[in-house]
């Protein structure tokens, strides 16, 4: 059941991902040859005007097909001789399709929840070293550590393993004011968890909200889509970095696994079920956030590409080529394919063989 509801995540991701970007080419009056859901030999298609619209057999990707898309044609209707604002929203359109489901979908999967954690301190443990006149207080909230802003709870445990060591930088709101602790010691002891086992820990009790209001739960579903977005920015950077390796980095199949062991480790059915569609909130935002980085093939290349030929072309009053970009783009799609095989292949082999 998780595989299936993988690939209706997937596909249906996909899916509103295109339909962004048909929509927005239909209102700007370009011309769409085709819109198609998956990929591969049709199963079956219509026509309806001068689009044919399509479902393909092999359940991955889909596309809409625009005149004129990398070359250069004749109709006054291509994709490239649409205005450059119109051509900058078809291609920012499907991204932002991406955000919005996942907005959406982070927005209704805590409204069923009946108590949410919140970053507040309530109180500290006896053996914890970090309260005090000049440290922390209780009913301060977690507002910022080392320039990273705690919008949920496990943020805090988040952003304090990113930058190793005791001395961090703080900033709580206490009073309703910000309070900035700059070198602050934040040193852990050995302390009994909540599960009774001994480990080391800070030593800080943080409040919950056992009766949070609709307000309350809207609050929690847009703080986890902001910190979506923010969690997309530190992987890259912890990669980028070499805080995180490649072997940490991983696809659809890895990702369907982990949503099969949360799924079995939820308590009920209807907690599966939640847990499962918070992955898909996450993907839909992730999916939104990646492919509008500047890199070709992706929409944020295009995009990258779109604003600098546009500038050129009002500065030299000269036109570029499409098909050099679109010559660009195929190289760089065979090489973003190339690393969706490898990553796929060491997905598999990862689990197949722990």
């Amino acid at each position: 059941m998780t595989i299936i509801f993988a690939i209706l995540i997937f596909s249906f991701l996909i899916f509103i991902h295109e339909f962004g970007h048909f929509i927005a080419a239909k209102l700007s009056g370009v011309q769409v040859n085709e819109f198609a859901m998956f990929m591969g030999p049709a199963i079956f298609k219509w026509k309806r005007g001068e689009t044919q619209y399509s479902v393909r057999c092999i359940p991955i990707g889909g596309y809409c097909a625009m005149e004129g898309e990398d070359t250069d044609t004749d109709s006054p209707r291509s994709f490239q001789k649409a205005a450059w604002w119109k051509r900058l929203c078809i291609l920012v359109a499907g991204s932002f399709m991406n955000l919005v489901v996942g907005v959406l979908i982070m927005l209704i999967i805590y409204l069923p929840v009946k108590q949410i954690a919140t970053p507040v301190i309530e109180n500290f443990q006896e053996k914890s070293t970090v309260n005090g006149e000049f440290g922390l207080q209780e009913g301060d909230q977690i507002w910022e550590i080392d320039g990273e802003r705690v919008y949920v709870l496990s943020d805090f445990s988040l952003i304090m393993t990113l930058n190793p060591g005791d001395v961090h930088d703080l900033v709580v709101v206490r009073n309703g004011e910000k309070v900035v602790l700059n070198d602050f010691v934040m040193e852990k002891h050995e302390m009994e968890n909540a599960y009774g086992n001994t480990e080391l820990l800070y030593g800080i009790n943080f409040k919950w909200n056992n009766s949070p209001t609709i307000g309350d739960k809207l609050a929690l579903g847009w703080a986890n889509a902001v910190d979506s977005v923010r969690n997309v920015r530190l992987s890259l950077q912890m990669l980028f970095t070499g805080k995180a390796s490649f072997k940490e980095v991983g696809g659809p199949v890895m990702i369907v696994d982990q949503m099969n062991q949360v799924a079995q480790a939820s308590a009920t059915k209807l907690d599966a079920l939640l847990n499962m569609l918070y992955f898909g909130g996450f993907i839909a935002i992730n999916l939104a956030v990646m492919n509008m980085l500047p890199i070709p093939a992706l929409d944020g290349g295009r995009v990258f590409f779109l604003l600098v030929t546009t500038a050129f072309e009002a500065i030299f009053k000269k036109k570029i080529d499409p098909k050099y970009e679109g010559y660009i783009h195929g190289v760089c799609m065979v090489l973003l394919l190339i690393l969706m095989a490898v990553i796929l292949f060491k997905d598999v082999f990862t689990i197949f063989t722990r």
